[in-house]
């Protein structure tokens, strides 16, 4: 869900092997990337220590806030687009993100179990919020798939690449900056070069000056040295928003 000026070619942008626009490509390589890492931080937490337990808490929320606004955005924009050219083709995924939704509420409901555990039920509590969470992953990963390729097939048979464009750039219009934020935090670290070079460049030509140095700096901490120079290296040729 990345904004993408119409004036950047679409081959420079989230593209399939096949070449054509991939309205799923980044953000869900975001969401696994934000996933994976959270889990890892909820096995690993420290029950006994308070200062941990916030911050890792705290990541999963954002996680589950994520979350969210990924499935609202989804239902919002895509859905309708595959339902208006191709009637049924969203029912799966739609189901599939009703269930999801439950399972944010579940997960929700564990960190606040945690969060309220005296210290000798904690490490139960934070057991089960790991193996809630990781069934959840395991889910969404398995889910993701299906759009990226089931979905995607819909949505390239009905619509061309630019009206794909035009989707993702209305999704990132309905979101709050501080959403956006979140995601460019996520998405730019686990895109490849090329991937990173495109979002980022499109940015560059379609917003405003300050608006681009924003989303540099959200990304840039994230990003190792060698990953920052390509990238001021790929995007030194364009011009500058005014």
């Amino acid at each position: 869900m990345a904004h993408t000026a119409t004036s950047r070619p679409v081959e420079a942008r989230q593209t399939s092997p096949a070449g054509r626009f991939d309205i799923y490509a980044g953000v869900h390589k975001g969401l696994r990337s934000f996933m994976a890492e959270t889990l890892v931080a909820a096995g690993r937490m420290d029950v006994y220590d308070p200062a941990e337990i916030i911050g890792t808490l705290a990541q999963v929320r954002g996680l589950l806030d994520l979350c969210r606004a990924h499935l609202h955005a989804e239902n919002q924009f895509l859905h309708p687009a595959m339902e208006a050219r191709r009637a049924g083709t969203a029912c799966k995924t739609a189901t599939e993100h009703e269930d999801q939704v439950q399972a944010l509420e579940a997960l929700e409901t564990g960190v606040l179990a945690v969060e309220r555990a005296q210290p000798g039920a904690r490490v139960e509590a934070a057991r089960r919020l790991y193996h809630r969470l990781a069934a959840f992953v395991a889910e969404s990963l398995a889910h993701m798939h299906d759009e990226e390729t089931s979905n995607n097939a819909v949505l390239w048979a009905t619509h061309g690449d630019e009206a794909l464009a035009e989707i993702q750039q209305a999704i990132v219009a309905s979101m709050r900056p501080e959403t956006m934020a979140a995601f460019i935090r996520w998405m730019v670290p686990a895109m490849s070069p090329a991937e990173r070079a495109g979002l980022l460049g499109g940015i560059q030509l379609g917003a405003p000056r300050e608006v681009f140095e924003r989303v540099l700096a959200t990304a840039r901490p994230h990003l190792t040295a060698r990953e920052w120079t390509k990238l001021t290296a790929a995007l030194a040729p364009l011009p500058m928003s005014q």
